[in-house]
């Protein structure tokens, strides 16, 4: 899925990834839905704010696979690397990373092989169903 490098295409790929979830069979208050939303809203501020390039939209992409759900950002910029920092204490930003850190199970960063940019992607790792082994 594309959207505008904007605070309102972050917020429209927010919106859709909890419907999708939804529609996916987790719930929107569960935890699963509001940990990727959550997720995904981290991922998607920071491609508009530091991945953004003027006429460049961001990609978003959502999968389940084996217990598994993953969310990828994709944006146009690759000399912005993300890492995880230590914020200033009195700082307004430079937690977001921080919060995808602690939420997901997994995460990372992949340059894009044909393009140039990035791809930011984060996994969580779903419980078991009840009762299987």
């Amino acid at each position: 899925m594309r959207f505008t490098s904007t605070p309102r295409g972050a917020r429209l790929a927010r919106r859709l990834i909890s419907h999708r979830l939804s529609d996916w069979g987790h719930p929107y208050t569960s935890p699963a839905n509001e940990t990727v939303t959550l997720i995904t809203a981290e991922l998607t501020a920071n491609a508009v704010r530091h991945g953004h390039v003027p006429g460049r939209d961001f990609h978003l992409r959502l999968a389940e696979t084996e217990g598994v759900l993953r969310v990828e950002v994709t944006d146009t910029r690759a000399e912005k690397l993300p890492t995880p920092g230590t914020p200033h204490p009195d700082g307004e930003s430079g937690r977001g990373l921080l919060l995808v850190d602690a939420l997901a199970d997994d995460w990372g960063v992949a340059l894009r092989p044909a393009a140039p940019g990035k791809t930011v992607w984060a996994e969580l790792r779903l419980p078991a169903p009840a009762g299987a082994p």
